[in-house]
């Protein structure tokens, strides 16, 4: 698709410039063209772009550019550099994230040539995305179900992004994927999982309970810990700084449910963690413009108690409780808790596509996998 008028990229230096930056999905999604699109809480992406409050930006910087046609917004791009990432993984590659574009390859192109040159200008030669803004927080290009409703702090986009990428010469370096989960009957675990969860229960000490909202900075320690060991293998990891962990456990605290985000002890010590957030996206969907206020608020206090499906967002383990049979521990456990809630379904997400050890569970359960998402570089 072509336009005659003047493209420019913009540079964004200021707070009018970032409102405009975060305004652009706004100007590019509509309800008749893109019914599955959910508008992102304005003050979510605020803060993942707040250099001076967000700790992430301690170890990284970002720069933001706002394509412009006239006075009309038609894409947005971030370049990241994120020297956490660099140190920890002993690569020199930087990031770009936050990328919203008209479908128009001359638009997309210029934003990508923009992020390029400021990583450039870094010393970084290559480039990898989409970050929002990192691994730890939402990534990757949504390259198949895009009919399908996006849950909550997964990335949507339409199907024409990934044309955009690769007529950019992006190659796909890695995709994560998810399971539908149906949860609404514990008769939908197969027979051998329950009677192998059964036995395992039986004859570990591993017990579970809920987190503990009175005791909040306790527990967000105990899952930091784990957190950190039970990912330090995974592709596209760093570690969290303490900081880092409190902010964003901080920001899921109002939409977390603390039956949903329970804990796996053995003889009273932490083994592992499993978070699953209700999905708010039907809430969000309700909020059109993105604003919490004034009457926002209203509908995610209203709308919380009829949520009937939840992701699962995290699932981690220590490295010296895995293979006893904790995995299938937890899967029983999550529907348990699901069928006492009247939980309907679930979707575990994002999973590595090589992660054979989180993959096969969920194959084993006949969950299907409906969704992938991609992460390019270039």
């Amino acid at each position: 698709m072509a336009n005659s008028m003047a493209l420019e990229i913009l540079a964004v230096s200021d707070k009018s410039g970032t409102d405009r930056f975060i305004d652009v999905p706004w100007q590019i999604y509509n309800k008749k063209e893109h019914p599955t699109w959910v508008p992102p809480l304005r003050l979510s992406v605020q803060d993942n772009l707040d250099t001076e409050k967000n700790p992430f930006y301690k170890r990284a910087s970002i720069q933001l550019f706002l394509a412009m046609r006239g006075n009309r917004a038609v894409g947005r791009i971030a370049a990241i550099e994120n020297r956490a990432h660099m140190e920890f993984n002993n690569e020199n590659i930087g990031f770009y994230g936050f990328f919203e574009c008209i479908d128009d390859q001359e638009v997309a192109d210029a934003l990508f040539a923009a992020a390029a040159d400021w990583l450039k200008a870094r010393g970084v030669e290559s480039m990898r995305g989409p970050m929002n803004p990192s691994t730890n927080h939402e990534c990757g290009l949504l390259v198949k179900g895009q009919r399908q409703h996006p849950t909550i702090m997964t990335t949507w986009n339409p199907k024409y992004y990934v044309e955009l990428h690769e007529k950019a010469g992006f190659k796909g370096v890695k995709d994560t994927v998810a399971y539908l989960v149906p949860t609404g009957k514990i008769d939908a675990l197969p027979s051998k999982v329950v009677a192998y969860a059964e036995r395992v229960k039986r004859q570990s000490s591993i017990t579970f309970r809920d987190f503990d909202l009175k005791n909040f900075d306790r527990e967000v320690e105990s899952c930091f810990e784990i957190y950190n060991s039970a990912w330090e293998k995974n592709w596209g990891f760093f570690p969290m700084t303490r900081d880092e962990f409190v902010h964003m456990a901080k920001d899921m605290k109002m939409v977390l449910d603390p039956e949903f985000a329970f804990i796996a002890e053995k003889h009273g010590k932490p083994a592992g963690f499993m978070l699953a957030l209700p999905d708010y996206n039907h809430i969000f969907k309700r909020i059109p413009n993105g604003k919490l206020f004034p009457t926002g608020f209203l509908k995610l206090l209203l709308g919380k108690k009829m949520l009937k499906t939840v992701r699962i967002l995290t699932l981690g383990v220590k490295p010296e409780f895995r293979g006893s049979g904790i995995f299938a521990l937890f899967t029983y456990e999550s529907f348990l808790r699901a069928k006492k809630r009247g939980v309907l379904a679930g979707e575990a997400s994002w999973i590595l596509e090589d992660n054979e050890a989180m993959n096969k569970p969920w194959r084993d359960l006949g969950c299907p996998l409906y969704r992938r998402w991609r992460i390019y570089e270039r």
